[in-house]
């Protein structure tokens, strides 16, 4: 391969402490992490070690000015026990996106891909073997000049680490219309970048739509508060008189990844496809005529989330049951089949990961 990774491997692995069947989300990491430092306009000391804390300057720019950005990604194992990603070129050229969006450099695709596939070569025994579970894969970059000033940091670091995840949701979620608050995600915003401050802006909205009884807020535009973008952790599908509508894309909506490839394979099958602005007026009238006959949220840790009721206002719409809800089922059946390599993948979606002898240092 094309880089100098030093690899320290651990002395202590704890893969033995984990129960498969019961992990749950985000709480569990595996062994090693990949680390790269950006200085002097290049990236160097690029290494895999063990997963655990490092320090940082209490000045360090990222806690307060804002430059982060991450990507989530994950592998899974194919039928016959390979070890898998899915688009990992698509995810690298995002997070480049959203790296230039907040004025940080690029991590070469190429240095992003191999650094990937050594460290989950390294620890593919974490990846559960279990149908809908999976090794997510947590890339992200933060500024580290020890400065206070509002400029441009010149140094960061690149870290990619991972951990074992059940379902993200395990049933079906409620979702509310937000309609005071609003994301970073306006025209000319930071909506379609993978920025840390975006979530960070999702949470009390959050926090109320949970005391309301809701799982999740469905974001509205910034200025009319009338159509919908996302949804707070996915991109969001409605499925109208049998047709799939999904908010285009302006500059304020993340480009999700399982969200193009979703789309593809409704296409490919002959479904009818909108990508346009839709209101909540609409959903309202299509739910009241019997029309709205589907909604699914998709992204990398959901894949496919059923939606089972959305509320506007004092308007709560419920939704179908699952088990007549035939293209969301259909669209996670052929993510997840590509995924294990029981469909055949046309596109080149799937891409295995790479095997190296490992040498420890």
């Amino acid at each position: 391969m094309k880089y100098n990774i030093k690899i320290t491997k651990t002395q202590n692995s704890h893969l033995s402490d984990v129960d498969f069947n019961n992990i749950p989300f985000g709480r569990v990491f595996s062994d090693h992490m990949f680390v790269a430092e950006y200085r002097n306009g290049e990236w160097e000391d690029l290494r895999i070690e063990p997963f655990g804390r490092f320090g940082i300057h209490p000045a360090a720019m990222a806690l307060h000015y804002g430059q982060a950005i991450f990507e989530g990604m994950k592998a899974s194992k194919s039928f016959d026990g390979k070890p898998l990603f899915f688009r990992p070129e698509m995810h690298a050229k995002r997070f480049n996106n959203s790296a230039r969006r907040m004025c940080m450099p690029d991590v070469p695709e190429s240095l992003f891909l191999e650094g990937l596939h050594r460290l989950v070569d390294l620890d593919s025994d974490w990846i559960p073997p279990q149908e809908g579970s999976a090794l997510y894969i947590r890339p992200y970059m933060f500024a580290n000049d020890e400065f206070i000033g509002v400029k441009p940091s010149e140094n960061y670091r690149f870290i990619i680490f991972t951990g074992p995840v059940g379902p993200y949701y395990p049933k079906p979620v409620s979702l509310i219309a937000e309609q005071e608050y609003v994301r970073c995600a306006v025209n000319g915003g930071t909506g379609e970048a993978k920025v840390a401050g975006n979530y960070a802006a999702s949470l009390l909205p959050a926090r109320k739509a949970n005391a309301k009884g809701y799982d999740q807020v469905m974001w509205l535009d910034a200025n009319e508060f009338k159509y919908v973008q996302e949804v707070g952790t996915m991109n969001i599908f409605f499925v109208i008189d049998g047709t799939v509508v999904t908010p285009s894309l302006n500059g304020g909506i993340l480009p999700g990844i399982t969200r193009d490839s979703i789309l593809t394979i409704f296409r490919e099958k002959g479904y009818p496809v909108e990508e346009r602005n839709i209101s909540v007026d609409e959903l309202i009238e299509a739910h009241a005529a019997g029309k709205l006959q589907e909604a699914f949220g998709t992204g990398t840790a959901a894949v496919v989330a059923h939606v089972s009721k959305i509320a506007v206002g004092d308007k709560v719409m419920e939704l179908p049951p699952v088990e007549q809800r035939k293209l969301g089922e259909m669209a996670k059946k052929e993510i997840d089949g590509r995924r294990s390599g029981k469909i055949e993948d046309t596109h080149g979606w799937i891409v295995r990961v790479k095997h190296f002898e490992t040498v420890n240092v």
